[in-house]
């Protein structure tokens, strides 16, 4: 590489094939130890496995990815899941990934329901889980200032990106206006100002 201009190290990154799960169980056994770290903060988790450690998705695709998981019915990270498993192995893998996702979360969660329903009561539980709800928000929070980044290159460009998105924590936060209103609301409009600049 020595000795290329900027264009020719950008052409030849360009070149390079994208990282991919090389298989079904690298897909499954991915999705697992992911699902298992995303106690509370799986926003944080997906991000920093998929996006940082795997690059399976740049900070861009995962922005889309997640936004358009966020707005399907059900959990976000399982639609992410089928989203993903489906882009590289089809409907099989769709099915493993969220195999991968729910396996093992499932018999961990059955575990913890047991142990809490034994401990419901105690005044200590109750402080440790309001104490990782704070470190569950945040992940969130960090996460979503790490990610702030890629909107800089997002065709609305990044002011009018952190409007909607202060509008959209506000209507939600304090405003309490249901979900599927400021969905509806706001991400139509992010559509349509989104599909006018495109056109221009």
């Amino acid at each position: 590489m020595a000795g290329m201009t900027a264009p020719e190290l950008a052409a030849d990154a360009a070149t390079q094939p994208r990282p991919r799960p090389t298989s079904l169980t690298d897909l499954f056994v991915s999705f697992t130890l992911l699902a298992l770290q995303g106690f509370g903060g799986v926003l944080a988790v997906v991000q920093r496995e998929l996006v940082e450690k795997k690059g399976w998705l740049t900070k861009e695709e995962f922005i889309e990815e997640w936004a358009v998981a966020q707005i399907m019915p059900g959990p976000n990270v399982i639609n992410l899941s089928i989203t993903l498993g489906a882009r590289y192995f089809g409907w099989r893998g769709a099915v493993v990934a969220i195999a991968g996702m729910l396996a093992c979360p499932l018999l961990v969660v059955l575990a913890l329901a047991l142990l809490y329903a034994q401990f419901a009561n105690s005044v200590q539980v109750a402080g440790a889980l309001r104490g990782m709800g704070a470190v569950a928000a945040g992940l969130i929070t960090a996460t979503g200032l790490k990610l702030m980044v890629a909107l800089q290159k997002n065709v609305l460009g990044l002011p009018l990106c952190i409007a909607v998105g202060v509008l959209a924590f506000v209507a939600i936060a304090w405003l309490k206006l249901p979900l599927l209103w400021v969905l509806g609301g706001l991400g139509g409009l992010g559509w349509a100002l989104a599909y006018r600049r495109m056109k221009q």
